[in-house]
């Protein structure tokens, strides 16, 4: 757990895993085995920052129906700034959705929040105010959810329509991601190796110098 806070791109995992841990199958400790396989060969892997384009903007992405247990979404959203993210969600929603567009609008309103928390943060200790902040979503209809109230979306939670109130004040949009491109897919589903290598970078997670002593 504590390995999280600095590789984002095991968020997934852990996620999964934790939500066994009271009756936990070999399965899963075949799992976490691999993870350890997984750390050990990349120890050196960690997130890079500098300081070229300070431009926050963030991913939000919902895994549909993707448990196999009780058929929950898992929401994923992370922010970057800079070259490398300072904030990450995997988390698995509290309500079983029946069509693809609300897992993901729930995602995108979660999304929305964290980056309300970020522009206040650095507002208040670097007294710097960002412009609109963009979350780049890969679901057309979730995008679409947000102007108006209509019989599909009556029955969201209102929380979940705080995210219409920060659109209309132009703190954050949202804007249309092609799947391929879209980052928070690493922090909703398993990925293939070509994919996940490719998020992992965009995530800023590289390789840095070894810390290995002398022989």
């Amino acid at each position: 757990m504590f390995l999280v806070y600095s590789r984002p791109n095991i968020c997934f995992v852990l996620n999964t895993l934790s939500q066994f841990m009271v009756e936990p199958h070999h399965i899963y400790w075949v799992v976490a085995k691999n993870l350890l396989k997984y750390l050990y060969g990349t120890i050196n892997y960690g997130l890079r920052y500098t300081t070229r384009n300070l431009r926050l903007h963030g991913y939000s992405d919902a895994d549909w129906v993707g448990s196999v247990v009780d058929r929950k979404s898992t929401s994923g959203c992370c922010f970057s700034l800079g070259s490398a993210s300072i904030s990450w969600m995997s988390r698995k929603q509290k309500s079983v959705a029946l069509s693809t567009d609300k897992p993901e609008y729930i995602a995108a309103s979660k999304a929305c929040c964290e980056a309300i928390w970020l522009r206040k943060l650095f507002s208040e200790l670097f007294e710097h105010v960002f412009d609109t902040t963009v979350i780049y979503c890969d679901n057309q209809n979730g995008i679409c959810l947000y102007p108006v109230f209509h019989d599909h979306s009556n029955h969201i939670d209102i929380k979940y329509h705080f995210i219409r109130d920060m659109v209309q004040r132009r703190a954050i949009r949202l804007q249309h991601i092609r799947t391929g491109e879209q980052v928070a897919n690493i922090l909703t589903k398993p990925l293939g190796k070509v994919k996940f290598l490719t998020f992992q970078e965009r995530l800023g997670v590289m390789e840095g110098p070894s810390h290995e002593g002398p022989a």
